[in-house]
This record gives structure tokens, sequence and C-alpha cells, in this order.
């Protein structure tokens, strides 16, 4: 049970991914704050953009103001984690009411990322970047 949290709230946990990064999402009802890793969503996503991107499963289920989400994300860069916490959210949201589900869905934010860094090849000096060519 997260800290301040009554004992009698129903907490809904959802688990995000997206490249390296991994966020660990819980939603209860609640008034629309989110917290990430101990910080408000502004202090912690500096743009605006971020902060959408988070944001938009609440937004796409039309629950702005119906939950409180805590969140604890760890890994990979800013894009990657809000991406992880929309992605939390998204399953968290379907576990508390299955009738958000067709909107989310619909939305493609069920869906993991699958786009990662490619490994680096033996003889290249990235995943793709050869040596420069000459002739002579």
């Amino acid at each position: 049970m997260p800290r301040g949290v009554k004992k009698d709230t129903t907490v809904f946990c959802g688990t995000g991914r997206r490249k390296t990064s991994i966020a660990r999402v819980r939603v209860m009802p609640g008034k629309g704050n989110i917290t990430v890793n101990n910080k408000t969503i502004e202090e912690y996503l500096p743009t605006e953009v971020l902060r959408t991107i988070a944001k938009q499963a609440l937004v796409v289920s039309g629950t702005e103001t119906k939950f409180d989400v805590i969140a604890k994300v760890e890994g990979g860069g800013l894009t990657g984690q809000a991406g992880a916490i929309r992605h939390g959210i998204a399953r968290a949201l379907v576990k508390a009411d299955e009738s958000y589900k067709p909107a989310i869905k619909a939305a493609g934010l069920l869906t993991r990322d699958p786009r990662m860094k490619e490994r680096k090849k033996p003889g290249l000096k990235k995943a793709r970047k050869a040596p420069q060519f000459s002739k002579r």
C-alpha cells in the first residue's frame, strides 16, 4: 500500500514499458493527482509534450479527475519514461474498469511499443555504421 493511502482504498496496478524504461503504476480513486518518483508530474516531466504523452490514457478514457496515479519509473530517458507511464496507466485503467478498454485499445495505448535500440555488430562502429571505405 503506498504511503498516504487509506487502507480501504482500492488500488489497481499496471506495469508499462517502453525502450529500456519500466514504470510501475498504481491507479486509485481520487482527484486527478499524478505523482512520479515522489514528485509531481510537473516537476518530473519538464515539457508539456511529455506530460501530455503520460496523461493520454486518462484523457482517452475521460478519467483525468477520477483517479490519482502513483508511478515509480526507472531506466531510459524522459521520453521513454513518459511512454512507459502511459502504458502502465492504460493497463491499470483496464483492470479498474473493463468499459474503458475499447477506447484505450482503439487509441493503441495497450500495445507495447516494440522499438528498441539495435545491437552493435562486429566489424561495424555502431549497429549499422561501417568504417569509412577507401579503395587504396
